[in-house]
């Protein structure tokens, strides 16, 4: 006892030595094995702090069969609404002693299943965050990646945890909104075709429609991104509209961009909504009428799921869940021009 630590990584070997036991009894304390003695095990502790011994992480994981580290996967890590499911995944997996390693498709529905694989060659379980693939695709590969999750996929995989946004609810809101100050003549700027948010989105504005025959609903393709709503402000205009629900906050703010580049009034000449009411939302000029999503909060129960796979304890909750966004009205949204 009283040793002072040496220079450079102190092995297990040094710390067997100085306590008095084998290799194997070290491993088996710093592994959390309880069927040490109680003294020897406060013994080992006590040396391997005085020696400043630091477990080697390759070695557990091959001692305990497992990495403490679980994958993530997303379609576009520049987008806000994935940072923030990031970010509740990995703060909630971080309090159970977990690791998160994170990749991003890049909207590249090939790279998915690849990526997929060998995330979980490296991890213990996969999150896959809105993943783009189809459900043929998903389905194949589903068994090889268990444990595994789901973000907004709520249907596709059978007996596999899914956390996901009531989106039609959210766009319906969005657009009753939009028809209750007076507009008539209402587009859709669309999602990736291969977001299930989106075909989620288009079946609830089709049946909107269906209900308000005085409604003109035009559909105009777009994207995802600041740079596709920027792009689409030409097929807007075109479109004689007088609203335009975009289908995220960053296809609503390049759309901003490009009326104002145009001399366009927003709203005086033309509402515009967003989708996800992401941090910036508000800041915008006007701020952004948008549906606010608790993705951080679909994030960390997207970990609680894993963690009671990981551990195999039962559900905390069912295994699947949807969440309902919340409206918020503000600045970008007026009543409908006159004339």
């Amino acid at each position: 006892m009283g040793k002072k630590a040496s220079p450079g990584r102190v092995g297990i070997a040094a710390v067997a030595a100085a306590a008095g036991v084998s290799p194997a009894t070290v491993s088996r304390v710093m592994n959390g094995n309880y069927t040490v003695d109680a003294q020897i095990a406060a013994r080992v502790r006590q040396v391997a702090t005085e020696l400043n011994y630091q477990p080697n992480p390759l070695g557990r994981s091959l001692v305990l069969g497992k990495t403490e580290t679980i994958g993530v996967i997303v379609p576009d890590l520049a987008n806000p609404t994935f940072q923030a499911a990031l970010h509740g995944v990995s703060r909630a997996a971080a309090k159970d002693g977990y690791r998160v390693l994170i990749a991003d498709s890049a909207e590249t529905t090939s790279e998915e299943p690849i990526l997929s694989s060998e995330m979980r060659r490296r991890c213990d379980g996969v999150i896959l965050c809105a993943p783009r693939m189809s459900i043929e695709q998903l389905s194949g590969i589903a068994e090889s990646l268990r444990p595994l999750v789901l973000i907004n996929r709520p249907d596709d995989v059978p007996e596999t945890p899914s956390f996901s946004v009531d989106y039609g609810h959210g766009i319906t809101e969005l657009a009753e909104h939009v028809l209750s100050l007076g507009h008539r003549h209402i587009a859709y700027l669309a999602g990736p075709a291969r977001s299930v948010s989106h075909g989620v989105r288009l079946a609830s504005l089709e049946k909107f429609a269906a209900a308000h025959p005085e409604v003109e609903l035009r559909f105009l393709e777009a994207g995802s991104s600041f740079e596709s709503g920027h792009s689409a402000v030409d097929k807007v205009l075109d479109a004689g509209v007088t609203a335009v629900l975009a289908f995220n906050d960053l296809v609503a703010m390049g759309l901003l961009s490009g009326l104002h580049e145009r001399g366009v009034k927003v709203p005086e000449d033309i509402s515009v909504t967003g989708f996800d009411d992401i941090p910036f939302a508000s800041y915008t000029m006007p701020p952004l009428t948008s549906a606010e999503v608790s993705i951080d909060v679909v994030g960390e129960r997207a970990w609680q799921s894993m963690r009671g796979l990981l551990r195999k304890e039962p559900a905390e909750g069912p295994l699947k869940h949807t969440f309902e966004p919340t409206l918020r009205p503000r600045g970008s949204t007026g009543p409908a021009p006159r004339g």
